[in-house]
């Protein structure tokens, strides 16, 4: 399957902008089942200043806005070929070590609620655990549009008992590092069968399996991830993952917006 992607990102302010960097993690990577066959970044209002590869091997590009700007509009878009690998991404590598996603975050870090989850999870091998603890995540966390904030943690998601996959991704990764197991958070793209236009990225979890690797699922949607997938970017929770972070000097009154368009070719 090969899809087409189109991702727009405008800031509009009241006040102009002094100075401001922002980092973007919107460039997919080849890997197993993915390849990209085109790629591009274009900004207005403002110039890359670098571009690398973090950590985590995330294609990173540096953008400063333009001194007295009042708009920043950034558009990426591209073409990705697709396989369906059943959600195996295959064996690490680095350059992060693989010790490091056993590693607690503040968004992550199990408490009351997840070890309640871990004296319910079936199954004798770690596949089948990942696969019982996704099942039950999405029986306790309802999938609501707006309901969570983004700096919930894994126990207030339970608490509350909804969220979004942001939050569904971070109680999954707290149950699977609280199983021994290796977990990431996966941003990226999904071509939803519906409609083409949508607001935001998409995320899900990987754990690192024995013999297979990594390995992704998807609490909100209840599968491991097909050729529908586009991955994007990792990280230990979404604070790592996530498509834009930055900060700046002036422009009090900020609008957002946000268009995303996901279609097959």
């Amino acid at each position: 399957m090969q899809i087409a992607i189109t991702h727009k990102t405008r800031y509009s302010f009241q006040d102009q902008v002094s100075f401001g960097l922002q980092q973007l993690r919107t460039t997919p990577r080849g890997t197993r089942g993915q390849a990209v066959l085109e790629w591009s970044t274009e900004v207005e209002g403002g110039q890359t200043e670098a571009a690398f590869q973090d950590h985590h091997g995330n294609a990173v590009r540096l953008i400063s806005f333009a001194a007295g700007v009042t708009e920043l509009e950034i558009v990426s878009r591209g073409s990705v070929a697709l396989s369906d690998d059943t959600g195996v991404v295959g064996p690490h590598r680095g350059p992060a070590p693989l010790w490091l996603y056993q590693r607690e975050t503040p968004l992550t870090k199990p408490g009351a609620g997840v070890r309640a989850l871990l004296r319910r999870i079936e199954g004798e091998t770690p596949l089948d655990q990942m696969h019982s603890a996704m099942a039950l995540i999405a029986g306790e966390v309802r999938y609501e549009i707006g309901a969570s904030s983004p700096d919930w943690d894994a126990e207030t998601v339970l608490e509350e008992g909804k969220g979004v996959c942001q939050d569904h991704s971070h109680v999954f990764l707290a149950v699977a590092r609280a199983l021994g197991l290796p977990a990431r958070y996966v941003s990226g793209y999904l071509r939803l069968e519906d409609r083409v236009d949508q607001v935001a990225m998409h995320a899900w979890a990987e754990a690192h399996v024995p013999d297979l690797g990594w390995v992704g699922f998807d609490v909100s949607n209840g599968i491991s991830p097909d050729q529908r997938y586009v991955r994007v970017a990792t990280g230990l929770d979404y604070a790592e993952a996530a498509p834009v972070i930055g900060s700046r000097v002036g422009g009090a009154g900020e609008a957002l917006d946000v268009a995303i368009q996901v279609a097959e070719q």
